[in-house]
């Protein structure tokens, strides 16, 4: 970081309970959240306008929608929440991935067997953030057909740090 020191934590806190259908592909793909109302958002780390120059026209099928850009550089605290419709599963995977549109690199990958019902997995990770690399929640499951995430949340908490 250059500059003034930048004290406190920002956060960015998204939400969506429209459902969203996962295809049965085998790949990952990216959790979209709608704008511009979310939960909370006071340093603009998910607009549509995006740092980069793209622009979100519809959330709903745009993977852009689901990017967090970190507004300083820092100590990063994400957490989700992840429900899963019931279905017929036997793995559900979730994972943070940083710049999940270019130089794609994940963290917290996890698969997990389903349990009786509706499934619902809440996770937290830390990590360093830049405000030139994306973050995005990515999942994929194992069933046969799309099923559907019927609600997510994706959020980070930045503790700025001095670079050395």
């Amino acid at each position: 970081m250059s500059g003034a020191a930048v004290s406190g934590a920002r956060v960015v806190s998204l939400k969506v309970d429209i459902p969203q259908s996962i295809p049965a592909d085998g790949n990952y793909h990216v959790v979209r959240f709608p704008y511009p109302d979310q939960p909370y958002d006071p340093w603009s780390m998910h607009t549509a306008a995006q740092p980069d120059g793209s622009a979100v026209t519809n959330w709903k099928t745009d993977d852009r929608s689901g990017l967090i850009w970190p507004s300083v550089s820092g100590w990063g605290v994400l957490t989700s929440l992840i429900y899963w419709e019931a279905g017929n599963y036997s793995e559900l995977r979730d994972r943070y991935v940083r710049d999940p549109l270019g130089v794609y690199d994940s963290t917290a990958t996890e698969h997990r067997p389903p349990s009786p019902g509706i499934q619902c997995f809440h996770k937290t990770h830390e990590i360093f953030v830049h405000p030139d690399v994306p973050l995005a929640l990515l999942v994929a499951h194992d069933a046969t057909s799309a099923r559907k995430l019927t609600l997510a949340e994706f959020k980070l908490a930045i503790h700025p740090v001095e670079e050395a």
